[in-house]
């Protein structure tokens, strides 16, 4: 057993082994904080609790980032083995996402909690946010296609976190335009916003599919991996949501080139697809679940790819209880508080093991590194 982080001869050894699949903690929790404040019980406290939540998210996104820009600056020929890794280089896609997290933190919490400075601030990170999420989206396939080795049977639904980034940040740019004027800046963001799920969601389902016919020849992933067949729900989910949001706001933003018509289409359309969507979403969830109490059997090993079922499962319920606040269909509502309340007893949890795991000092294994020094060997 590894010693605890605090006993560790060095700092600079938890920065060298640090990767950015810690970013998917970042990525639960803000999830989390998100939806508390939804649910219909103690919504004083539940409230309070979320900004208190989404406070620390803060603080360990800046703990992250500090020690991965640190990781780069101290160790940079080892930190950039990540783009040669086949399965690391793709949680390069849980920043952009874990960013987005907490800028709807200040668009839900942060005007009220600090005034309507919160709001340029948003939207700056915002553009922050999709410069990552659209680089990522590019790079790491790019890697993927060209330095990396890849199997169709070893194939995981990681191979979505890359591109889910660019939707991510299209449902947080529509959450951002009810803060901002109506006028040409405000119809670049929900254009943008369309491109950008574009970006994300058609690759993605292609990835989807290539991973159904992966289950078919393969069978069900080891029992290590298994926790990533929730991973499916995150483009699902986060596909119905932008469109929820895109939607909602499209009539009053393209008013402003004459296109009320055109607006009012995209947000029926947006209702109607994410049905469909959601439809979908049940289905992987179905997978989901039985792929997990299949392994359950033999006891599953806990490793950070836990965290796995709490942000896709927490953007498919913001994207259920949008839906049915849209529709005003109180049993969709009832759906999405029932899945709501799944999801912070997961998160519970894994945020129990991953705070164990991190006393003990056993998450901090860079996989990337080990196979670095093995070539120098």
């Amino acid at each position: 057993m590894k010693k605890p982080f605090y006993q560790l001869e060095q700092m600079t050894h938890l920065i060298r082994h640090f990767t950015p699949n810690w970013f998917t903690v970042t990525m639960g929790t803000g999830v989390v904080a998100l939806i508390l404040p939804e649910l219909p019980f103690a919504h004083s406290i539940m409230a309070h609790l979320a900004v208190l939540l989404w406070q620390f998210n803060i603080a360990l996104f800046l703990m992250f980032s500090l020690l991965y820009v640190l990781r780069w600056i101290i160790y940079p020929t080892e930190a950039k083995q990540i783009f040669s890794h086949a399965s690391m280089s793709l949680f390069l896609g849980a920043i952009p996402m874990a960013l987005a997290t907490i800028i709807n933190g200040y668009l839900k919490f942060g005007i009220h909690l600090y005034g309507d400075w919160v709001v340029p601030f948003a939207q700056l990170l915002w553009y922050i946010d999709v410069l990552l999420a659209v680089s990522i989206a590019w790079i790491v396939p790019f890697y993927m296609y060209n330095r990396q080795q890849h199997e169709l049977q070893s194939m995981t639904a990681v191979w979505l976190l890359p591109i889910v980034a660019c939707e991510v940040a299209a449902a947080t740019g529509g959450l951002l335009l009810p803060h901002i004027a109506v006028g040409q800046q405000a119809l670049g963001i929900l254009l943008g916003g369309y491109v950008l799920w574009g970006i994300s969601v058609l690759p993605a389902f292609a990835i989807l599919t290539i991973l159904m016919l992966r289950l078919a020849l393969h069978k069900l992933p080891s029992k290590e991996l298994a926790i990533s067949s929730w991973l499916a729900l995150g483009p699902i989910g986060t596909g119905a949501l932008a469109l929820l949001i895109l939607g909602a706001q499209a009539p009053q933003v393209l008013a402003v080139i004459d296109q009320q018509s055109l607006g009012l289409f995209c947000q029926q359309a947006g209702i109607v697809v994410s049905l469909i969507l959601m439809g979908f979403g049940l289905w992987w969830l179905g997978i989901a679940v039985l792929t997990t109490l299949k392994h359950a059997k033999t006891a599953l090993p806990f490793n950070l790819g836990w965290w796995g079922l709490t942000f896709p499962l927490g953007v498919f319920t913001l994207a259920v209880l949008n839906l049915a606040q849209q529709l005003h269909v109180s049993f969709i509502q009832s759906i999405g508080y029932a899945l709501a309340v799944i999801l912070i007893m997961l998160w519970l949890v894994v945020v129990t093991k991953t705070a164990q795991g991190f006393y003990r000092g056993s998450l901090f294994f860079s996989p990337c590194l080990k196979s670095y020094l093995e070539q120098q060997q």
